[in-house]
């Protein structure tokens, strides 16, 4: 079933919210288009994985996620993971691979989050991380026992460290 209309009800920098009629005389349906965008598992030369901490106004706390960001028009996962690293953490990614998308929340996001994984980071020499952003370095073993005791609950980079897992050659033990 496609909607009858499609209408613009509301429109910021970072997404639209639209108003989708799908049957006649029925009220809208409301849904945020939102850009794509990309998250990355960023593992060191020493098994190490690159968190970001930050405060977040959505939720009035500081946040520890990975290193992610929007996909920027003309521009591809890959490219956006590269430079959300760098810009984020000030490390440089040797290798990425781009895994897939997964649908953020179907009842409500019209975008996707793209999951990736770089491994052979290297921080560049006097190049550092974005203001407000603090760099942590975990172990597996860390990032592991984070998503289990829930500091490390961003649930979409949850999904993407567990597609990394499935998928890239990500290796966690048991928490």
């Amino acid at each position: 079933m496609k909607p009858l209309k499609t209408e613009v009800a509301f429109t910021t920098p970072w997404f639209e919210i639209l108003g989708k009629t799908m049957r006649q005389g029925e009220e809208p349906y409301y849904s945020l288009k939102l850009p794509d965008y990309a998250a990355v598992v960023a593992i060191t030369d020493d098994e190490r994985v690159l968190i970001v901490r930050q405060y977040r106004p959505a939720v009035e706390h500081d946040t520890l996620e990975l290193p992610s960001g929007l996909v920027d028009a003309g521009e591809t996962p890959e490219e956006t993971a590269r430079r959300e690293l760098l810009e984020e953490t000030g490390y440089q990614a040797g290798e990425v691979e781009v895994l897939g998308a997964m649908e953020p929340d179907t009842g409500r996001l019209g975008n996707r989050i793209w999951s990736c994984v770089a491994k052979g980071v290297r921080r560049v020499e006097g190049r550092a991380p974005e203001e407000g952003i603090e760099v942590l370095t975990w172990s597996l073993d860390e990032l592991a026992q984070a998503m289990v005791d829930g500091r490390f609950d961003h649930a979409l980079h949850v999904a993407v460290v567990m597609m990394a897992v499935l998928k890239g050659g990500v290796r966690l033990p048991p928490a």
